[in-house]
Parts: C-alpha cells; sequence; structure tokens
C-alpha cells in the first residue's frame, strides 16, 4: 500500500530504520514521483504537496548534519504547514506518511517542536503567504528598505536621505502595486513653515489569497487596534498570519505587520502629533509604474520646493539664504550675533533645546538636531520624544547598522559645533600653560 514501481513514495518512510539524509532523499523522489504521475497524487483540496514541495526547496541547499539550526526551522515549517491541511487531507496516505516522517526526522536531529520556523525572520510564523519564506530570488533574502517620518516633519527615504520639508496637506508616502500610505500634515506654530503629521491612513492592496483590501486610519487621539472594517487581520483564519495588528500601547503605538509582503509599518502618537516608521523589501517598494506614482516622499524625498532644509542642515541660525521665519510668539536674544530665536513663554533658547533633547539623545547626529529645531521652532516637548522614538523604530527596522547614523551635511559647522572646537581650544591652551 502505498507503492509505486520505484517502491516508497512517501516523505520519510525510510527514515524510520536509516539516517536524515536518506529521509530527504525519499522526500525528494516523492516530489518527482508525483510530478511523473507514479504515484496516486493527493485529492486538489489536500495540499500536502506544497508542504513537502516548500520543504525540499528550504533544504535541498543544507546539510542536515552541518546546518542543523536552519534543518530544523524547516523541519518545524514543514510541521506546520502539514498541520493546517489536516482537515482537508484526512485519510490522505502521503500525508499521514508525511506527519509519520516529519516526527521521525525531529526526533533523529533532537529538533525541539518550538521555535523559530521562517529562515529570515523568527517571530513570523512560515505560512503559504509568507514573503520570508518565499523570496523572490531562490536562496536569496530580500533587501529591505527603511523610511521614516517624525517631527516638523522630517523624513528618511528609502535611500536614507534625511530631509525637513513643509507639505502642508495631504502627501503619499509610499503607492506601489501592494501598499499606498499617505500623511496629511498641518501648521504647527503660526508664521512658521514648519508642519506635523495629524492623519495616516494606509491601504493594503488585495493580493492573491493572502489578503483582500485592508484600510488602516489614524489620526489624532485615535489610534485603533483594528482595520476600518474592525477586523484586527487579513486572509481569514487559513492565512491569518499573512496581515495583522498588534497594539504596543493603547492609542499610542501600533504595529501593523504584512506577512505576505514582508512589511512591517510603526504608528504612535506622540503629544499631537503622529509619527510612521516602515521596513519593506525593496522589490515591493519599487513595484510602481514611474510615469503615473513618481510623487512617493519615500522613494523620491520632498519636492526641492518643500524644503526646508539644506542637504541636511536645519536652519537654528538666520544664515542667508534660508530665509527661515520668526514665529510671532517668539523674539530674536537682544545681541545675538547668531540671530537665535528664543519664547519667552515656555520656549527654548539654543543652549536649553541643546540640554532637553540630549537628556534622551546623547549621540547628536541627525535626529539630536532635528529635536533641537523642533523645539525652537514650537516649545513642545513631546517632539523631543518623537525624535528619541523616531531613533528606536529605525534601530529595530532598518536593515544596515552601519547606516543608522547621519549626521548634518553643511558647508559650515553648525553654531554649538563651534563653540565645542572654541572650548576644547581653549582647555587644550590652559593645559600647555
Amino acid at each position: 500500500m502505498g507503492m509505486g514501481k520505484r517502491g516508497f513514495c512517501y516523505p520519510g518512510a525510510d527514515s524510520l530504520i536509516h539516517s536524515s539524509l536518506l529521509s530527504l532523499m525519499v522526500l525528494l523522489a516523492l516530489t518527482s514521483s508525483i510530478q511523473t504521475g507514479e504515484c496516486q497524487a493527493p485529492p486538489p483540496q489536500c495540499h500536502i504537496q506544497k508542504c513537502t514541495t516548500d520543504f525540499v526547496s528550504l533544504t535541498s541547499h543544507l546539510s542536515p548534519s552541518l546546518d542543523g539550526f536552519e534543518f530544523c526551522k524547516a523541519l518545524r515549517a514543514y510541521s506546520a504547514c502539514t498541520q493546517r491541511t489536516a482537515k482537508s487531507c484526512r485519510g490522505n496516505l502521503v500525508f499521514h506518511s508525511a506527519m509519520l516522517g516529519i516526527s521521525d526526522l525531529m526526533s533523529q536531529r533532537n529538533c525541539s517542536k518550538d521555535g523559530p520556523t521562517s529562515a529570515t525572520h523568527p517571530e513570523t510564523p512560515a505560512e503559504p503567504c509568507d514573503y520570508h519564506s518565499q523570496p523572490p530570488v531562490k536562496n536569496v533574502p530580500p533587501i529591505y528598505l527603511f523610511c521614516g517620518l517624525f517631527g516638523d516633519p522630517h523624513l528618511r527615504t528609502f535611500k536614507d536621505h534625511f530631509q525637513t520639508c513643509k507639505v502642508e496637506g495631504a502627501w503619499p508616502l509610499i503607492d506601489n502595486n501592494y501598499l499606498s500610505v499617505q500623511v496629511t500634515n498641518v501648521p504647527v506654530v503660526p508664521g512658521s513653515h514648519a508642519t506635523a503629521t495629524i492623519k495616516i491612513t494606509m491601504i493594503f492592496k488585495p493580493y492573491q489569497d493572502c489578503t483582500e483590501q485592508k484600510v488602516y486610519q489614524a489620526v489624532t487621539d485615535d489610534l485603533p487596534a483594528a482595520f476600518m472594517d474592525g477586523s484586527v487581520s487579513g486572509g481569514g483564519a487559513a492565512n491569518s498570519h499573512s496581515l495583522w495588528i498588534t497594539e504596543k500601547a493603547a492609542g499610542r503605538h501600533m504595529e501593523i505587520h504584512a506577512g505576505y509582503i514582508g512589511t512591517t509599518v510603526v504608528v504612535r502618537q506622540l503629544g499631537r502629533y503622529l509619527t510612521l516608521a516602515v521596513r519593506v523589501p525593496r522589490e515591493v517598494a519599487m513595484a510602481f509604474d514611474d510615469e503615473t506614482q513618481d510623487l512617493q516622499l519615500c522613494v523620491n524625498g520632498c519636492p526641492a520646493a518643500e524644503r526646508i532644509d539644506r542637504d541636511g542642515h536645519l536652519p537654528l541660525t538666520a544664515e542667508p539664504g534660508l530665509h527661515w521665519p520668526v514665529p510671532q510668539h517668539q523674539h530674536r536674544q537682544p545681541g545675538s550675533s547668531l540671530g537665535l530665536v528664543a519664547a519667552p513663554q515656555g520656549g527654548f533658547t539654543l543652549k536649553a533645546a541643546m540640554a532637553t533633547c540630549q537628556e534622551q539623545l546623547e549621540i547628536r547626529d541627525i535626529y539630536f538636531h532635528s529635536c533641537v529645531f523642533d523645539l525652537l521652532t514650537t516649545g513642545d516637548t513631546n517632539f523631543t520624544s518623537a525624535a528619541y522614538n523616531a531613533l528606536k523604530d529605525m534601530e529595530m527596522l532598518h536593515p544596515t547598522r552601519e547606516r543608522w547614523r547621519i549626521f548634518p551635511k553643511s558647508s559650515s559647522p553648525t553654531p554649538y559645533l563651534l563653540h565645542f572646537k572654541l572650548l576644547l581650544f581653549c582647555s587644550l591652551f590652559l593645559v600647555v600653560l
């Protein structure tokens, strides 16, 4: 029973008496015989064949003796896949043989039943709609991109370009064949070009059997833990891990995971305004028509006319050519040769803004620089938390640690850098004396 011209043609049959390597060869033989019709294929509604094919694909380049950890992850993924087909495959000989073979292989390789199943993302279960277990190029991990938006607003693009923009009103951050993300910004302070985000709308477009269209919308004081239709996941029970929402802090911090496109989105509210961080595979991010969707802030950055900064250098001083307006409720410090801005009621001098930002941001990179800019512009300390959390979200999602830090670019040093160099010079001079 269950034999064809070549003998046993179900996974793991010989593993009861032979090594795990022989078991893998039997699994390969099963795939071949199913394709050639030498064994009776499972009924159409039973998807055990796909489970076996996926396992063979995941392990074809592995040595069970040398790559034990990866082999165990593949076995757990295989086991999970067969369990999902249990109802439709009841009574199917290939299915029951696969279950026996998996159990024996896991015993031989000392694989625990609990543990990671995805080759590149341990916390995401390996599902038929899991992008991580099915990279675009076989055996080549996908390349990920990062985009973030926070503060007044400060934008970090997929190319790791850092910009500060006006972009008042509704603007698209991402718009490709799988996902659209749009933000709405409003002015923060009368008389200033600075704006901040009060609304984020995401559309996860329908994709095969993985998910129907889902829309998520967050506005100030309303960060829901569900999509607009009231659901918390997409794809139904069979693919519950293809798209889902995780509530990290009620009304303040949400994470949306789109496993079928390998994408993670983090939304926060800090003070009155929202922040956004996105991690997405390059193949997904770039799946759009250049002619019709050229305006994507995460892809191309802000239009030149909408930028406040100059090559990443924020206008903390009244430098020629920047034309930075002083907010109506603020005034210039008397006798200041740098043109620094200070607010008489609850505002910040440059020194006070730097001290406040340094409480949470120790390294004076672009996130620290943005924090100082936001405090000088608004006097709102919530922007300090926004910069800090934007930095932490970036560290969590950005795929390349070496590119985490960005320092302000400028043809001349920033004022506080000049002060630091002058202080250092004076200290050295006193030591010499």
